[in-house]
């Protein structure tokens, strides 16, 4: 046995085609899936058999001569025929050189009883036939069922299929509704022998050729080949064996076979799912649909009002640290602001905002997602837009609970002390202390000039004064340029920490997003690409 050369490109369509099943289910219509693992099996199975032997069946109704034909052909009265009703019930087989044959006859199940071989010195005339395996199959219209089922069986297994048609109905809707209608693209591998030609004259069977031809152009069969033949006078049978030799010497006739039924399935994939323009939609979820699935999440979940109450509390916190003292003093004396604002527990405030907010917006959590699926989706066929919307909603349950846990865990600790907020209260409450000093001064001075013992002179020396006055003015003036500093560096930091909050609560978001929304959604994404580059493969 010989290994099969198949020519190239069909090795990688059958392993396209295999592609198409593999990620078929759930998007093809389960027949066209059986179809197509039905012929992978096929194609799988007789390119493991004998390269060296083509299966050739003679097919054809109730009384068409198939039998008559095929003993003819084999040049020995080995398949019977009936008189009352020519009918055959079981497929014969004559084998021309029976080496190797052996497992493809038990792939094609003919029994044994009913195998033959021309391996003597009978085929001596018939050399060109070696390596032929010629099948007489079951009439396809016969009233057995398990006949009917048998020749369609072998139809579909046979490497070139004769089709015997009896002129009185060579229209026969049966073998043309069901058959031949299938045969568009297997011209190659498809003989049609019309038999009986002994009954008609010179001018009705070149009327009929004529018909027959007409008749099967029409219904897809481009260029029909057609033997008139005779079992009764011989006539044709030379003929019909010569365009059989060229199938076997050339040893290509069950590559062709696979190529047509390719075509043919190709076809009805085609149709079912439409190649057009689905290799442009994305394979992947892109760089800028990220962005605007995050940017959306973070709307419905409230970062920007999170960031914003944040930086609030933080400004409001440092008026306890700094700021010139004696304003914060006095605005004490008017309540506090925290409790106005009810935070005094700013934590906790923080958390419940980013909580709630996840939980009352879970259906903008829903658009988000809904939006990324309909605008990668756009130009897929419905059964993938269907799909898609699928995979991107499959734990969309689960996000909104999902998001909520994950931002609880960034609640800014707002409960920290920056250190320059200590360093400059330290020296603001040194400016307090001088300018207490300088008030007791000013006080010694001018209520107890000269009256002081003469270690504490200075303080009484009236002389000195305007200089203490000078430097309270000072400390007041240092005082005040150092609580507007303060306050701009607080706003300036509150900024930061807003930015820095939300940046980390973004990252968490779309964390979040790209685990439970764009891996499912880029898995069906790629299944998608995978789908439809398999198709154009198969196609090529």
């Amino acid at each position: 046995m010989t290994t099969t050369t198949t020519r190239p490109g069909l090795a990688a369509r059958l392993t396209a085609l295999t592609k198409v099943v593999e990620l078929g289910p759930g998007r093809l219509d389960k027949k066209l899936l059986n179809e197509s693992g039905a012929l992978l099996q096929r194609a799988g199975n007789r390119l493991k058999l004998s390269s060296e032997h083509t299966v050739v069946a003679l097919a054809g109704g109730t009384g068409s001569g198939k039998s008559s034909l095929f003993n003819a052909l084999s040049g020995l009265e080995l398949s019977p025929t009936g008189v009352r009703r020519p009918t055959t019930a079981r497929t014969h087989a004559c084998v021309w050189g029976l080496e190797g044959a052996g497992p493809l006859l038990d792939w094609l199940q003919i029994q044994w009883r009913h195998r033959f071989s021309r391996a003597s010195a009978l085929d001596k005339g018939d050399s060109q036939l070696h390596g032929l395996i010629l099948l007489d199959l079951p009439d396809h219209d016969s009233i057995r069922a398990l006949t009917d089922t048998e020749a369609d069986r072998l139809i579909g297994l046979a490497d070139l299929v004769v089709w015997v048609l009896d002129p009185q109905k060579y229209a026969d809707a049966s073998t043309h509704r069901r058959y031949v209608t299938e045969l568009a693209g297997h011209e190659a591998v498809t003989v049609f022998a019309l038999n009986q030609a002994d009954r008609l004259t010179t001018e009705e069977l070149a009327e009929l050729v004529i018909d027959l031809n007409d008749l099967l152009r029409k219904e897809g069969v481009e260029h029909p080949s057609v033997v008139p033949t005779s079992a009764v006078t011989g006539r044709g049978i030379e003929s019909l064996k010569s365009v059989i030799a060229t199938a076997v010497a050339r040893r290509r006739a069950a590559i062709q076979k696979l190529e047509a039924d390719l075509h043919r399935l190709e076809q009805k994939l085609s149709q079912a799912m439409p190649l057009g323009e689905a290799l442009s939609a994305p394979s992947t979820v892109d760089e800028a649909r990220r962005m605007g699935l995050t940017d959306a999440l973070c709307d419905a979940v409230g970062v920007p009002a999170v960031g914003e109450a944040m930086e609030n509390v933080y400004a409001e916190r440092s008026s306890r640290w700094v700021g010139w003292p004696y304003p914060r003093w006095v605005g004490k004396l008017r309540g506090d602001p925290l409790k106005s604002l009810r935070l005094d527990d700013v934590s906790e405030e923080i958390r419940g905002i980013s909580t709630s907010s996840v939980s009352a917006q879970s259906a903008e959590v829903a658009n988000a997602v809904q939006a990324l699926a309909d605008g990668l989706s756009m130009s897929m066929h419905p059964v993938w837009r269907t799909a898609v919307h699928q995979a991107a909603r499959s734990r969309a349950g689960q996000l909104p609970q999902a998001l909520t846990e994950d931002l609880a865990e960034v609640a800014p600790q707002l409960d920290r002390v920056p250190g320059w907020w200590r360093a400059l209260k330290v020296w603001q409450y040194f400016l307090v202390v001088a300018f207490v000093a300088g008030l007791a001064w000013l006080a010694v001075g001018l209520l107890m000039p000269g009256q002081l013992p003469p270690s504490l002179e200075l303080l009484g020396d009236t002389a000195t004064l305007p200089w203490v006055g000078l430097m309270m003015a000072s400390v007041l003036g240092l005082g005040a340029l150092s609580g507007i500093a303060s306050r701009n560096f607080v706003e300036l930091g509150a900024s930061r920490e807003r930015e820095r909050l939300e940046r980390e609560m973004r990252r968490r978001v779309a964390a979040v997003a790209a685990t439970m929304v764009v891996e499912p959604v880029e898995r069906e994404l790629g299944r998608h690409h995978a789908f439809y580059t398999a198709l154009r493969d198969l196609s090529v």
